[in-house]
């Protein structure tokens, strides 16, 4: 297919939303006082996709900008489905079928990351909520302690370690890019929760995880695994050049969040938190005094900080792995493998430019950090000449082509290429996302048109 067109799933939809008519039905007329006319919406929808339309690409191959990209078929059609009856995924009463829909999705992904049938886990509006919740048990359960983490990590940590009062520790880096494992072990009598990156949103690295928890476990730390971004990558570690000792060693964490409306297919709107211990439900207790009152063993909203939480982001979810399931040779792993392989292709893209471009640090999943070879080799002129080269290709007529910028350290800018004259604060260099299945399409194409100096 030339161009894939969502007009194409209309009538799946229409008569699974004939279906849900027919049950709504049963109870009797209901008419309602809301004004419902067809043409004022119509011309309210058409000025929604006007403004819709004033969005970057980013649902094709040539934006490889951000962590974004259209949702599956199946996540956005069962969404709309659901949203239809709007349930409540905070109590059963509420929205009984999508919180058991829950429930079984938060299974499959509890064996998934190796916690196996004995967790406790819910899915959250997103990673910052997700990692909200992972810290703030951190803290009730080492009241006192800081949160450390990387410089790999997302910025929401120091972030939210304020919101809970604590201090927030960064840790330095190694030679390699990795938590520097020496810098931990000085300040870990320190820290109550070590915050570990599993595909950090910058770089996509992941860090050693398996060589990080005996450290972790030595000074009695909470260790709490960030993998938002890269979380469904544990299932294809072995492949293609991704580490499985730290997928592996998840399985012995305390806590982990993914985003599935990252990797997971899922519109935006679905993160997810997983604890191994289901004893940290203790920190959750709490009452409602209108909402508990079918029976569960535990309704959803008793063990989130979220309360009102919308189901059919469970219902799309649910769906999904029903038709791409979490597996290695199938499902969410062939989507994954894609993804994996469209980054090592275009690093050697990258190598094949006669210095013209550099890889900045060797990709673990499917982010590449690159940047232009200035002719004159200092760290403002790599920034000014990235920024060109971001803009050019942005508005290049013929071959536009979207990236994004990540801001650097200098100075362990020039530790990893020391050929460099490290003459600013900060370098600006080129980020590249390889998330959508479809990136086949601009292999090759990247550097067409190409306006560096240095190009032939």
């Amino acid at each position: 297919m030339e161009l894939y067109e969502y007009s194409q799933f209309l009538p799946l939809i229409e008569k699974h939303l004939k279906d849900l008519d027919g049950w709504r039905g049963q109870y009797g007329p209901d008419p309602t006082p809301l004004p419902v006319d067809l043409d004022q919406m119509d011309e309210v929808m058409g000025q929604l996709v006007d403004r819709l339309k004033m969005n970057f690409p980013m649902h094709h191959s040539r934006y490889i900008g951000q962590m974004i990209k259209p949702p599956h078929p199946i996540a956005w059609a069962s969404y709309a489905l659901a949203m239809t009856v709007n349930p409540n995924n905070h109590s059963d009463e509420c929205g009984l079928p999508t919180s058991n829909m829950e429930r079984e999705i938060m299974k499959e992904m509890s064996k998934m990351v190796g916690y196996g049938d004995t967790y406790l886990g819910h899915l959250t509006s997103g990673g910052t909520i997700a990692n909200l919740e992972a810290l703030w048990v951190g803290r009730e359960l080492h009241p006192g302690k800081a949160i450390a983490a990387s410089k790999n990590s997302h910025y929401t940590h120091p972030r939210m370690s304020k919101l809970l009062g604590l201090d927030f520790i960064e840790l330095g880096l190694a030679e390699d890019g990795y938590l520097d494992l020496d810098e931990f072990r000085r300040h870990a009598d320190k820290i109550g929760t070590l915050v570990v990156s599993m595909g950090s949103t910058g770089h996509g690295k992941v860090e050693p995880l398996d060589k990080i928890l005996p450290i972790a476990r030595e000074y009695g730390v909470r260790v709490h695994v960030d993998a938002a971004y890269g979380g469904f990558f544990g299932l294809i570690s072995g492949d293609l050049g991704i580490r499985r000792e730290p997928w592996l060693a998840v399985a012995e964490s305390d806590s982990i969040v993914i985003d599935p409306h990252k990797h997971g297919l899922q519109p935006y709107g679905c993160g997810s938190i997983l604890f191994k211990d289901p004893s940290v439900s203790k920190v959750y207790d709490h009452d409602s005094p209108y909402t508990y009152f079918m029976p569960s063993d535990l309704h959803l909203g008793e063990i989130t900080l979220e309360c009102s939480r919308p189901g059919q982001v469970s219902a799309a979810l649910w769906a999904t792995i029903q038709l791409l399931p979490l597996r290695r040779d199938e499902g969410i792993g062939d989507y994954l493998k894609l993804s994996r392989q469209y980054a090592l292709d275009f690093c050697e893209e990258i190598a094949a430019q006669d210095d013209r471009y550099r890889i900045y640090m060797e990709p673990d999943l499917d982010i590449v950090t690159w940047m232009v070879v200035p002719e004159e080799k200092t760290t403002s002129a790599c920034s000014a000449a990235n920024r060109q080269w971001f803009q050019d290709k942005m508005d290049d007529p013929e071959n536009p082509i979207f990236v994004s910028m990540l801001k650097v350290s200098g100075e362990y800018f020039g530790r990893r290429h020391p050929d460099f004259v490290v003459d600013s604060d900060q370098v600006e260099i080129i980020r590249s996302v390889f998330i959508k299945p479809q990136h086949a399409n601009i292999m090759g194409k990247v550097f067409a048109n190409d306006t560096h100096p240095q190009a032939s």
